[in-house]
């Protein structure tokens, strides 16, 4: 139970902060007119696309690290649901 709640942080933290860094570095590669500025074409290609590849795994981890937390808020309700059952019982 509690590892779903590490994990859903973990991956949370981890996505939101690979976007950061993704929008970081794009920002800090303008120019005072607003273009990107590459060396070569070749490595305009290749970064762009493991930025739009990070991107994507960057939300991919942010949806799972929400999917964790809803788990573990599901688990714990079920948790006290079924305690408070037991507790009736007796």
């Amino acid at each position: 139970m509690v590892a779903s709640l590490v994990i859903g942080i973990l991956f949370l933290v981890l996505g939101l902060g690979l976007r950061y860094w993704i929008n970081r570095r794009k920002f800090y590669r303008r120019d005072s007119m607003g273009a990107e500025g590459f060396s070569s074409y070749e490595k305009s290609v290749a970064i762009k696309f493991i930025e739009r590849l990070g991107k994507w795994i960057a939300y991919a981890m942010i949806i799972f690290g929400l999917l964790s937390l809803w788990a573990y808020s599901h688990e714990k309700k079920e948790k006290k649901k079924h305690m408070t059952a037991v507790e009736s019982t007796h």
